[in-house]
């Protein structure tokens, strides 16, 4: 279980490009397993402790095993994580553009994967520990600034076309349709197609999914629900309304639909998700 969890506020420099860090200590006398939701962004883990699995359960081969640093995503499905012990570390959600910058490769390479922090090797693959030798989190929230810092330096910028193309996606909450956003960045809708998917890892129809339900996904986070235990298409919800309010307000065609795209991308209905005790971590 969570025993210590710290924000961490990169330096304003850096936040077009980190929201937050998230320092955290968590002790699990058992083993630990937690569902983990897609999402159209990449997670770094920065840990030290307690190793732990990263399974996807469509194919074992895109998980990663027995360590404690690691980098995820973007995922179009859910996945798992399962540790035991004593267990510490940073966590980082970066944007595609973002990670894409940062990592300095195309995401189609990273994308429905989780590898080692081993596998890029360089300043990444040196900060597990760098950051387990300084005394206290504030510390290591600096150390962070000057690493993500130093690879900004050396690191290109993103196509702005790209750019612009993620950001009119993102800022519509996945509801511009594909054809628009070519028309906008001036491409083809296959050209954009085929270099969204490389440069960020995903499809931009999938990430425009990922978008949605990331948002009601939030959404849910922030309720609970006293549908009966069990019940496949629940009418209870959010307060404020049902889960037929919800997915109109998320822009879903109705409730079977939003429940479809949980299913899909958390493993479970809203309902289970929503409900106490539920080990699901909230993709954004």
């Amino acid at each position: 279980m969570l025993t210590e969890a710290v924000i961490g506020l990169p330096d304003p420099r850096l936040h077009r490009y980190v929201d937050r860090y998230l320092g955290y200590r968590e002790q699990a006398a058992a083993a630990l397993v937690r569902r983990e939701a897609a999402g159209a962004f990449v997670v770094l883990i920065l840990g030290w402790g307690a190793p732990l699995d990263v399974t996807d359960p469509r194919a074992g081969d895109r998980g990663a095993y027995g360590t404690n640093a690691f980098l995820a995503g973007p995922f179009d499905g859910w996945c798992a994580t399962r540790t035991a012990g004593e267990g510490a570390g940073v966590q980082v959600l970066l944007t595609a553009p973002a990670a894409r910058r940062l990592l300095g490769l195309p995401l189609g390479e990273l994308a429905n994967r989780a590898v080692p922090v081993d596998w890029l090797g360089g300043w990444l693959a040196r900060l597990p520990d760098e950051l387990a030798g300084l005394p206290d989190w504030a510390s290591r929230f600096a150390r962070l600034d000057a690493a993500l810092a130093a690879r900004l330096a050396v690191t290109g910028p993103v196509d702005p076309r790209l750019l612009r193309a993620w950001r009119l996606l993102d800022g519509s909450g996945g509801g511009l349709g594909v054809g628009a956003l070519a028309e906008e960045v001036g491409w083809s809708r296959r050209h954009l197609a085929v270099r969204f998917r490389r440069e960020f890892g995903l499809p931009p129809k999938t990430v425009a999914r990922l978008l949605r339900f990331q948002r009601a996904y939030a959404m849910v986070g922030r309720t609970l629900v006293t549908a009966p235990v069990g019940d496949p298409h629940p009418t209870a919800g959010p307060a404020g309304g049902g889960w037929a309010d919800l997915a109109a307000r998320c822009g879903y065609y109705d409730q079977s639909h939003l429940i479809r795209e949980f299913r899909e991308f958390a493993g479970a209905t809203p309902a289970t998700l929503a409900r106490p005790g539920s080990h699901s971590s909230n993709p954004g």
